[in-house]
């Protein structure tokens, strides 16, 4: 991993801060979509903002709702819900007359509840889990959508300022063919290069206006925050703990769970039954009344092969999550990997563009004091200051990239802004 503070030798603030200046003054095009500064809003607060407005909140909410629910039942004293009989019946004489009345309670296995309990502890505990995966994927949306605008505006001011030196060169080539000094095909040539470079700041604005819908559309908001830079958290090899691997962990060990409490359901639930017998005899010389109470117990037996399949569906669904998680750790490890490459080739890239830029700039004022004095002709006169102002952009450009590679390393190892 490179140095952090060559890093910082290596990208100068004004940098950074002149591509964060949101110049909305005379667009090109009436198309406009507005984004303001807010130095209240931070970059960790956009992203629980976001959340709040996610689609995927309705089924975070759901998961919760659905850990509550599992919670009571393993919470109940029983293992179903009570029923309640009455039987009546009456001989066709008339006179022998039988009410029975019972109520059943379904028992829990051994060791039963204690498993429904652990499905209810794991399912609230992957409902946790799935919001941090949803969060962290959240913020890589906000992290890649202002990084975006901040290349965007970079562009255009940079557009913006070319289309002003170019103005203030065509000015001055048409001042010089008025006196003599230069042919008409240079001032033609000057208002071709006018033209081309207001077409750029066309396409730069249109393109900046497309990452500020893209920001709004994701963060359904047209603030952003004043600072999002990020420091890096240098991470040798992905962790257990990064929270996408921690959300399927946590389904992984649900389905488990369900599993086991399955099993101990057997061939069913034992049943209590609880109840009064009433017994009433009648003829014309005497009548006889008897009423008693009973108690019994039903055991369900030899119902594994109706529990069988059920068990076999939850573990296709293990099985599928074990198989996705090792997929997932590839994945993870694949975008650490790029993501510290990626950091390490802009570091020099940044060292090497700043360079150029510096060579440019010198070239660009000894070109500029020769075309002055008619040694060089305005054809590469623009063909030098293209050059230079490239090279002037790619060097802003790799400034900004290189913190966009930060948040994207931090993003790629699970680590939160």
């Amino acid at each position: 991993m490179f140095s952090l503070n060559l890093f910082s030798r290596c990208l100068p603030v004004y940098l950074l801060t002149a591509a964060l200046s949101f110049a909305d003054s005379a667009p090109v095009v009436e198309h406009h979509d507005p984004i303001e500064i807010d130095a209240a809003l931070s970059l960790s607060k956009v992203v629980d903002l976001t959340l709040e407005k996610y689609p995927d909140v309705t089924w975070l909410k759901s998961l919760e709702e659905e850990a509550a629910a599992i919670g009571r039942r393993g919470d109940s004293w029983t293992a179903g819900a009570l029923q309640a009989g009455l039987r009546y019946q009456e001989a066709t004489s008339g006179t022998l007359h039988y009410i029975d009345g019972d109520v059943q309670v379904p028992l829990w296995n051994l060791g039963q509840r204690d498993a429904e309990q652990r499905v209810a502890k794991l399912s609230e505990s992957n409902a946790m889990s799935q919001s941090d995966a949803v969060k962290l994927r959240v913020a890589g949306l906000v992290r890649g959508a202002l990084w975006n605008i901040a290349l965007a505006n970079l562009s255009y001011e940079q557009a913006k300022i070319e289309l002003s030196i170019t103005d203030r060169l065509l000015a001055k080539v048409q001042r010089r063919v008025e006196l003599g000094d230069l042919p008409r095909a240079d001032f033609l040539l000057a208002q071709t290069e006018l033209l081309q470079k207001r077409s750029m700041a066309t396409q730069a604005e249109a393109e900046l206006m497309h990452a500020r819908k893209r920001y709004a559309s994701i963060t359904q908001m047209t603030k952003i925050p004043k600072d999002y830079q990020e420091k890096l958290v240098d991470i040798l090899k992905i962790q257990q703990s990064h929270p996408v691997l921690t959300a399927i962990n946590s389904q992984i060990e649900r389905k488990q769970a369900e599993i086991n409490a399955i099993k101990l359901i057997g061939s069913g639930q034992t049943n209590v039954a609880v109840g009064i017998n009433s017994d009433q005899f009648t003829n014309d010389e005497r009548s006889n009344h008897t009423a008693s109470f009973n108690i019994g117990v039903v055991v369900p037996f030899g119902g594994s092969a109706h529990l069988a399949p059920h068990v076999a569906a939850i573990n296709v669904e293990l099985n599928r999550l074990i198989a996705e998680r090792e997929q997932l750790s590839r994945d993870l490890e694949q975008a650490h990997h790029e993501a510290e490459h990626n950091l390490e080739v802009n570091q020099v890239e940044l060292g090497i563009a700043n360079e150029l830029k510096q060579v440019a700039e010198e070239h660009l004022k000894m070109t500029d004091l020769s075309f002055s004095v008619g040694e060089i002709n305005l054809m590469d006169l623009l063909r030098i200051q293209s050059r230079t102002q490239q090279a002037v952009l790619n060097a802003k450009q790799r400034s900004i990239m290189l913190q966009r590679d930060i948040a994207l390393y931090n993003q790629a190892v699970g680590v939160m802004p």
